[in-house]
């Protein structure tokens, strides 16, 4: 099996988790999910987390969406799922 050999890279935080070449892979998502269906979107993150993603992504793309991210953040906080999660525009 051939080596593979990573390019080295600068190394930045992306809400506390580190991301480069001096740190092991980061599994990413995104969720794809109506975000301001909040109750859906929280679920999905915490699977997410779940499953292993240290980051998952959030698509705000509109002004229902962003009114909806206070109770997804609170839904997460409920269910004890501590993740970062990155708001996108």
């Amino acid at each position: 099996m051939p080596t593979i050999t990573r390019r080295n890279t600068p190394t930045t935080l992306v809400g506390g988790v580190p991301v480069g070449s001096a740190y092991p892979i980061v599994v990413q998502s995104m969720t794809n999910t109506d975000t301001a269906d909040a109750p859906a979107t929280a679920l999905q993150v915490a699977e997410l987390a779940r499953a292993g993603s240290r980051l998952v992504r959030v698509t705000v793309n509109n002004d229902e969406a962003a009114r909806a991210v206070p109770e997804i953040v609170s839904r997460l906080i409920d269910m004890e799922t501590f993740i970062t999660t990155v708001i996108c525009c």
